[in-house]
């Protein structure tokens, strides 16, 4: 017995547009949570400068960064290559006469950066602020 001839039943249907949110957020959430590997891989090649070679001014102290991460103030070792050991030889080679020395890094190739980060941190806790970097004049 049928009871119910003039009934038909609805086929079921795949609405796209839910689906395609979802694949949407899924690709958002995964383009900001990836690693950019790249960046890990690049190549620093250092700089190199062109200049005339200037004299030794009494105003300058020239602070030597080695590739195991000691610190030379003024051809002295300083004992801790920390922050407050490297600001107290700063101070301590510092000119008297009331003039803000230059102090010129001389980094090696080698060294951390990490190091010379310290040798500039150690500049402004003493108070320090003019600071350069020395490079090598490329070979020709």
């Amino acid at each position: 017995m049928n009871f119910q001839r003039g009934t038909r039943y609805d086929e079921p249907e795949i609405t796209l547009i839910p689906l395609i949110d979802v694949v949407l957020v899924i690709i958002i959430f995964l383009m900001l949570t990836t690693t950019f590997t790249r960046i890990s891989g690049l190549q620093i090649n250092l700089p190199d400068g062109d200049g005339t070679q200037s004299d030794v001014r009494p105003d300058e102290i020239s602070v030597a960064v080695t590739a195991s991460g000691d610190v030379l103030v003024n051809d002295a070792a300083v004992t801790l290559p920390e922050v407050a050991a490297i600001a107290r030889a700063l101070s301590a080679a510092a000119p008297t006469d009331g003039q803000e020395p230059i102090i010129v890094i001389n980094a090696d190739a080698r060294s951390s950066h990490q190091s010379v980060v310290d040798v500039m941190q150690a500049a402004q806790h003493a108070g320090m602020g003019r600071i350069t970097f020395a490079v090598q004049s490329p070979e020709e």
